[in-house]
């Protein structure tokens, strides 16, 4: 049998990171068994739906490398792959059902099922619908379809008895029939409702494998019984765990919790983004942690897939980010952190020799822009900052570095690292000071920061000569 995986999301914002995540599981089940990964996108909650989402799930998938066999865009044997263009489709299958027995037309208008849930929670009932109109005779049904009477079609769970399925994880979970709803399968607008499309969606599709969050166990029932109903096979099961902000709440995109979209915003790399979710409740053999798209799903086996929720950690994230950042060429680097540079560094510098600094000391893209607004222009800054315990430094003895470092510094003629190391490090050498004493004040006086990317002789090279000295002799007149 030919592995087929389906993802489906509705188009209802950007994608999230749980979304992403089983994306990325139902993708690697598929590729590691050399089979199908499709794509279906599922917008039957009209109320929900966003305008461009559908894209925004395109271009997410395709920008991590996620690339789908069939879909609403590359098409396929199986499609439509957008629910609301398989809208006769359901209708033909809800109808069938209801000829088979295991589904009825339902005419309980909207004032007739509020009264009968509020009646129900104000006894302490939990709110279910009564089957008011599961045993209307033929004759009945059809005087109201003649006489254009709104409906929606409902599932005939059965009245006793139980209902068993089995998940990867979970094993074979069973419930008492008693327990089910007779869940609205098409609605009075002649969409499907969620629970039926994926039904008819997965066995039309050959869907052979599906993972979903488990907050889907809770109508797993509902969805095995309409596979016995009609005579179908079901897919394999995999209700993942939810990823956690903390022990005590989901991530969630509704309380404003990162999407893809917003990682990437930050200054997080794709790869690393796919690479640290693929973790969250996932453990590949071994102790290694950092894995690219092929790797993982290579390394991907359902069996490490955890029951425990998974916590979304954002400083290993970032830690995972810097990982990757550091392993770029610095060509590739420059790449990424260029857009980052020219939002605060606008002049004529070496951008190779500013990304070169960056590159070993940024874990997340967003840091940059404050590393190096120093460049164009010196910001306001405190004669506190020559004030370092460790350099032993303090105001004056940066007026006395600042006054011996600006003449050694317009003999040299040839202006770049080596000979800048040479001129200073001659000079620490003469006064016989500490490296620290020197280095220090002149870091401050032509950057106005304490902490930078790279030291004294860098920045001094990078800015030149002329600014160089403008800036120390400023630095020395306020001393």
């Amino acid at each position: 049998m030919e592995v087929r995986t389906r993802f489906a999301p509705s188009p209802t914002g950007y994608l999230h990171v749980g979304g992403l995540r089983t994306a990325l599981f139902t993708y690697a089940i598929a590729k590691k068994a050399g089979g199908k990964f499709i794509l279906r996108i599922e917008d039957t909650d009209q109320e929900r739906y966003v305008e461009g989402a559908n894209e925004v799930i395109y271009n997410t998938l395709r920008a991590v490398g996620m690339n789908w066999d069939e879909g609403p865009d590359v098409g396929g044997d199986y499609g439509p792959y957008i629910q609301t263009e398989r809208r006769a489709i359901y209708k033909e299958y809800a109808e069938k059902l209801v000829e088979m027995g295991g589904a009825y037309y339902c005419f309980c208008d909207k004032d007739r099922l509020t009264e009968l849930k509020a009646v129900q929670e104000a006894s302490g009932v939990n709110p279910m619908y009564d089957r008011h109109c599961r045993n209307l005779s033929p004759e009945e049904v059809r005087a109201k379809l003649e006489a254009g009477v709104p409906y929606v079609i409902r599932q005939k769970i059965p009245l006793e008895g139980t209902t068993t399925f089995h998940d990867v994880l979970y094993g074979d979970i069973t419930v008492d029939n008693t327990t089910l709803d007779d869940q609205i399968l098409l609605k009075t607008d002649g969409l499907p409702t969620y629970n039926f499309a994926n039904v008819i969606d997965d066995h039309l599709m050959k869907i052979s494998h599906v993972v979903r969050g488990n907050e889907y166990l809770a109508s797993a029932p509902k969805y095995t019984l309409l596979y016995k109903a009609f005579g179908w096979d079901e897919p394999v099961y995999i209700h993942v765990e939810h990823i956690m902000r903390d022990k005590q709440h989901k991530l969630s995109k509704r309380d404003g919790d990162a999407s893809y979209d917003d990682l990437i915003k930050k200054g997080y790399l794709s790869e690393a983004i796919v690479n640290y979710i693929a973790l969250l409740g996932w453990s590949p053999k071994g102790e290694r942690e950092i894995f690219t798209l092929p790797e993982i799903v290579e390394e991907f086996d359902i069996s490490g897939i955890s029951k425990s929720p998974a916590i979304f950690d954002p400083l290993k994230l970032r830690a995972m980010n810097g990982e990757y950042i550091r392993a770029l060429t610095p060509e590739k680097f420059l790449e990424y952190a260029e857009p980052y540079i020219r939002m605060s560094c606008k002049g004529d510098f070496d951008l190779l020799k500013i990304a070169s600094l960056l590159q070993p000391r940024t874990e997340v893209l967003s840091e940059i822009p404050e590393q190096v607004d120093f460049f164009d222009e010196m910001p306001d800054y405190s004669l506190e900052l020559y004030s370092n315990k460790k350099m032993k430094t303090t105001p004056e003895t940066a007026k006395e570095a600042l006054t011996a470092a600006i003449p050694v510094l317009e003999n040299i003629t040839d202006w770049n690292f080596d000979a800048l190391h040479d001129a200073l490090f001659n000079l620490i050498a003469d006064l016989g000071v500490k490296n620290g004493w020197l280095l220090w004040s002149v870091r401050v006086a032509i950057s106005g920061k304490q902490f930078t990317p790279g030291g004294a002789l860098e920045i001094a090279d990078i800015i030149g000569k002329e600014e160089t000295l403008k800036r120390m002799k400023k630095s020395l007149s306020m001393l």
